[in-house]
């Protein structure tokens, strides 16, 4: 589907998923990326590029065509794009662990330079993910979530297995993304289309329309030097290429000037290669004797498993004559009968000395056939998603007990595959079937008598029956099969098998609803799940968190310390720096004047001065870092507060805290969290 129609070798290393394409002069398409020694290239070929003798920006040494551009810090990401559209034409942005540089390559003038403050945050796209004609903004994390921020709201969720290294906007609410563990998948809005994964990790990904139809596949370079082109409806491969070292980054560009687009791919090497799609006509024959083959492929694969299934009942049917004896001693033959059937049960075990507490999954057959392996595939579970039981030929029996530890709260389909047959057998059958794990599997139920209130709780007023709680109550959690679950069962307790710790649900008969637990993302993740079971779109909340609000305002106390310890440190070292520049004036006075003496005390104070700055400088990033933790406990605080509401209460509780948080009113931020944005 794409053609090769261009290859370079650039003698300069390309930092992996640090590569853009960027019109600085308005018209000419430039290849920019960042390289070793904290330099930024910019590939060149249209014009021969002007010689330059300031700023930062260099003539390379080794190619006519690529300048430097000198930052001087390690660069951790960079892009190109418009800032100003009155100029016409792009700027380069570079951003290293503390600065964020927006150049001005056509005139080599820098922008603007500022001092940033990171986060946690590892990706951003902007996709219209509502169909609204406006985009929003998505953000992947470390904490293994994708966001959609509309304005300062966040309308939706996803929760992934590992980080979001990449996410790219797709067409229409469509979305490509891709984790650290080598997983690249397609979302449309929260629906997770396909998903595959890789033992290789994917660098960098990218939406381009390779076949012409008006659709864009999603491309992908991976760390083994390989790219690939797939479909955005499933997934399948449709296009491969092959580098010699590692993919470092995906764009797309006119690199030729001929009008047409073209997927540029740049290796870690320095190999950049440009791919067009093949023509309409092309394309079109093509997609036509790719939807053949695959027709063939697929029948063909249908052959051969109804031919291998029917190899398999021969083989078992040779086995059951040759073994006429066996099969008499213990009462069958070697092929299972039609009516076997595999279950499933899911229940709560709360460990013991040597085992630690887990969901336990039971799976058996209804007869007296016996289960020669299991294999599980579940996402976020088992180390590589799959699990694998195998028991010894002497512990081989109809049951197999599973342990599983899900990490976080959410909802996980079990996929489940278990050889059956009996003990002679040499063919067994496979049983394919899915259990979906609920999302709060790692409670059990306790005493209410005997399970501690804990001070922390949330109150809110739905309009619905009790019944309908207790009907989501046995959806989410796993309930002993003794429960009676036709009566209203509240209060009713859980006790968490990951931290020991205490959560009470209570609902009255006029609808009142009340948690109680000391884990604020519990309580959220509760009412999220809850609201969303109910289809509640407003709920406003009272809530109370003692232990964690007083943590919080700690936290607050060390960002005014912190605050304060930047500026001290910033006023010292800006007299120090006047202090170098004046010693520096002195020393080079007395080397003109001969005066050996007073040169080597001035500099010998130099020295000194350097050294106390160098102390200095690790003094204000220690600090530097310590505010960063505290004004990200912070922001987890707001985002917490606001999952306890939904709809606009949630909306209105972030924006007043930040309100709060603005114009320094702790008494006001922590009223916002208790009773909401709207109360006085």
């Amino acid at each position: 589907m794409l053609v090769p129609i261009f290859t370079l070798k650039l003698n300069h290393k390309i930092n992996p998923r640090m590569v853009a394409v960027g019109k600085y002069d308005g018209t000419h398409p430039c290849l920019t990326a960042a390289t070793q020694a904290g330099k930024v290239f910019i590939h060149n070929p249209h014009t021969r590029s002007q010689r330059f003798s300031a700023q930062r920006l260099v003539q390379s040494s080794q190619d006519s065509d690529v300048t430097l551009l000198n930052i001087n810090q390690s660069v951790s990401c960079l892009t190109a794009g418009v800032l100003d559209p009155q100029l016409g034409y792009d700027a380069l942005v570079v951003g290293t662990q503390t600065n964020l540089l927006a150049y001005d390559v056509h005139n080599n003038s820098d922008l603007f330079y500022k001092e940033v403050t990171g986060d946690n945050v590892r990706s951003l796209a902007l996709c219209d993910f509502d169909g609204d004609g406006k985009k929003e903004l998505l953000v992947g994390s470390e904490d293994f979530d994708i966001r959609v921020f509309k304005e300062d709201e966040i309308v939706a969720e996803m929760t992934e297995t590992e980080t979001i290294t990449a996410l790219c906007p797709m067409y229409a609410s469509r979305f490509g993304y891709a984790l650290s563990n080598g997983t690249v998948g397609v979302y449309d809005r929260t629906a997770r289309y396909w998903r595959i994964k890789s033992k290789n990790l994917a660098m960098s990904i990218h939406a381009f329309d390779l076949n012409s139809d008006g659709v864009c596949e999603l491309i992908t370079g991976w760390s083994n030097g390989k790219i690939d082109a797939r479909s955005d409806r499933t997934g399948e491969v449709i296009f491969k290429d092959n580098f010699s070292s590692s993919v470092a980054g995906v764009v797309e560009g006119d690199y030729r000037m001929d009008g047409s687009p073209q997927l540029v791919v740049c290796s870690i090497d320095g190999e950049v290669r440009g791919y067009l799609p093949s023509s309409q006509e092309a394309a079109g024959s093509l997609m036509d004797t790719s939807v053949e083959q695959e027709l063939v492929r697929e029948l063909s694969h249908k052959k051969q498993n109804l031919l291998l299934e029917l190899k398999n009942y021969q083989e078992n049917s040779k086995q059951a004559e040759s073994r006429v004896q066996v099969s008499e001693s213990d009462g069958h033959m070697g092929v299972i009968p039609a009516n076997t059937q595999l279950q499933t049960a899911l229940s709560v075990s709360q460990g013991s000395d040597t085992h630690p507490a887990h969901v336990e999954l039971s799976i058996s057959t209804s007869n007296d056939t016996i289960i020669r392996a299991v294999l599980i595939f579940a996402e976020g579970i088992f180390e590589g998603e799959s699990h694998v039981v195998h028991p010894s030929a002497q512990h081989l029996t109809g049951r197999v007990r599973v342990p599983i530890c899900p990490p976080k709260d959410v909802p996980v389909d079990l996929h489940i595959k278990a050889f059956v047959g009996y003990r002679s057998s040499v063919q067994f059958h496979v049983f394919e079937l899915t259990r979906q794990l609920p999302r709060f599997s790692m409670y059990v139920l306790s005493n209410p008598a005997s399970t501690p209130e804990p001070p922390s709780y949330v109150t809110f007023t739905i309009s619905e029956r009790v019944q309908r709680v207790v009907l989501w109550l046995n959806q989410n959690f796993l309930l002993p099969e003794d429960t009676d679950t036709q009566s209203a069962p509240f209060p009713v307790s859980f006790t968490c098998l990951r931290s020991a710790g205490p959560l009470v649900i209570s609902v009255k008969p006029n609808g009142q609803v009340s948690l109680r637990t000391d884990d604020m993302d519990l309580a959220g993740d509760i009412i999220q799940s809850l609201a969303a079971f109910l289809a509640i779109e407003d709920l406003h909340v009272e809530a109370d968190f003692p232990k964690y609000f007083e943590k919080l305002r700690k936290v607050l106390v060390q960002v005014d310390e912190s605050h304060s310890v930047h500026q001290k440190l910033t006023a010292d070292m800006a007299d120090q720096s006047n202090m170098v520049r004046s010693m520096l004036v002195q020393a080079e006075d007395a080397r003109l004047m001969r005066d050996m003496g007073n040169m080597k005390k001035r500099y010998t104070e130099l020295y000194d001065l350097n050294r106390d700055l160098i102390n200095c400088y690790k003094i204000r990033c220690n600090n530097h870092m310590e505010l960063l933790n505290s004004l990200r406990g912070v922001n987890q605080a707001i985002q917490r507060a606001g999952r306890l509401r939904v709809g606009k209460p949630k909306a209105q509780v972030i924006t007043a805290c930040r309100d709060a948080i603005r114009s320094n009113n702790v008494n006001a931020l922590f009223r916002i969290m208790r009773v909401g944005a709207m109360s006085s």
